[in-house]
């Protein structure tokens, strides 16, 4: 940590992000104001909740996001009675990359939901500690905060799972994504857990591409798709249209086309259920 604890208590605002910047000024100009109706200095708002002058003058002035622990302190400091606290999900919010967000806010749009997976478990369906190895693990090491700030972003997907009315699931996982330890075997198994639990929802369907299925549509890479409500749709291949997302009907058809293809070569829902069930009996 820094001596005056900013990096370690906040997240740096994306100068290219012009509506995160502009929420985060808003919330800062909030608690400011706030502040300064009670008569409250900076010097005695950092010495009341633990931080200091220097991260105060940052939030308030937009400059930095805080973090929930941050906002629980203020808003006990400046007496809001939950008012600040409740900024937490806009902050969570800004902290996510904007592609993210994009991400996020279709697949809670979405009335389906279809994808393949050949390297690891699909997004929707990883468990916190899965999801913290992968971005741990990559190269050029993230940060600290862009790690947390991820996985936070990434464990806001999965409010998919409670949305009503529910969206219809399809997912097809890669054998080898399901043997493959990430995290040692006790991550790997409340993975392996989560995936059987998810596999429950009467909403999702979950299969299996097993290794010895010599060639399918699938060997180009992996396929997302997103249907929405009004008969338009999105989605994106590894191995098709220089993996950019598409939403052209034609080019859509030919995504649909495979990943219906590889739908039909997995293993059945049930069939892979007992796959994993065999996976997680052998350790």
């Amino acid at each position: 940590m820094d001596s005056d604890g900013v990096e370690e208590h906040s997240w740096a605002v994306d100068p290219e992000d012009e509506q995160g910047a502009a929420v985060v000024a808003a919330l800062g100009r909030q608690m400011r104001a706030r502040r300064e109706a009670l008569g409250m200095k900076v010097v005695e708002l950092a010495e009341r909740i633990g931080y200091s002058e220097d991260l105060v003058y940052k939030v308030e002035g937009g400059k930095r996001i805080a973090k929930p622990e941050y906002l629980d302190g203020v808003d006990e400091a400046l007496r809001a009675n939950g008012l600040i606290k409740a900024m937490r999900e806009d902050l969570a919010q800004v902290c996510y990359p904007k592609q993210v967000r994009k991400l996020t806010s279709m697949e809670a749009r979405a009335s389906e939901i279809g994808g393949y997976r050949t390297h690891n478990i699909h997004g929707l369906l990883q468990t916190e500690e899965y999801a913290r190895t992968l971005f741990e693990m990559r190269q050029p090491a993230y940060s600290r905060d862009e790690v947390e700030c991820f996985l936070r972003a990434r464990m806001a997907r999965r409010k998919v799972f409670e949305r009503e009315p529910a969206p219809a699931i399809g997912l097809v996982q890669e054998e080898a994504t399901l043997r493959r330890r990430i995290g040692g075997t006790m991550v790997w198994r409340a993975q392996l857990e989560r995936l059987l639990e998810v596999g429950n929802l009467r909403n999702v369907s979950l299969q299996v591409m097993a290794t010895d299925c010599e060639v399918h549509s699938g060997l180009d890479g992996g396929i997302e798709l997103l249907k929405f409500p009004d008969g338009t749709a999105a989605g994106r291949s590894e191995g098709a249209f220089s993996g950019r997302p598409v939403s052209d009907p034609k080019q859509l058809r030919i995504l649909e086309l495979r990943y219906g293809m590889i739908r039909a070569d997995a293993l059945t829902p049930w069939e892979s259920r007992a796959f994993i069930e065999d996976l997680l009996g052998e350790t």
